[in-house]
């Protein structure tokens, strides 16, 4: 499979990936610490983005995301893949892997659902994103 992969499409869905999340949780920013209950000194360390090893894990984890998420398009779509295919893949695979995964992680953590439509609303955009280019850069 890894042969099979346009790597060029895996580094523009990190890079996309990132930008999303800069965007969607900087928009968000007040909505997501209130919905997390963060003490005081947790929005001072929010606040003074003084942890860049929160970003290569975050940056890690989308290239993870963009491979697999490959992988599971080719393997259900083929070779002649469309971005609609892409897109509907993305879907399902956030609506019943991620969607479900938060959802069950925040009712076990008392989290409002105000934090798991912020959340998982993040990672809908990014696999729409992933899907879509993977699909339109193709294999």
């Amino acid at each position: 499979m890894l042969e099979q992969i346009n790597w060029i499409a895996i580094i523009v869905c990190v890079v996309v990936s990132m930008a999303i999340g800069a965007a969607w949780y900087s928009t968000l920013a007040k909505s997501w610490i209130k919905a997390n209950g963060f003490t005081p000194e947790q929005v001072a360390q929010v606040e003074a983005n003084d942890t860049p090893g929160i970003y290569v894990v975050a940056a890690l984890c989308h290239l993870v995301m963009a491979i697999v998420l490959s992988g599971v398009i080719f393997h259900t779509a083929g070779s002649d893949v469309s971005p609609v295919d892409g897109l509907l893949t993305a879907f399902l695979l956030w609506l019943g892997i991620v969607a479900t995964t938060m959802s069950i992680n925040h009712r076990f953590q008392f989290k409002p659902w105000s934090l798991t439509l912020i959340d998982s609303g993040h990672f809908l955009l990014v696999m729409l994103a992933q899907g879509a280019i993977v699909a339109w850069f193709g294999f």
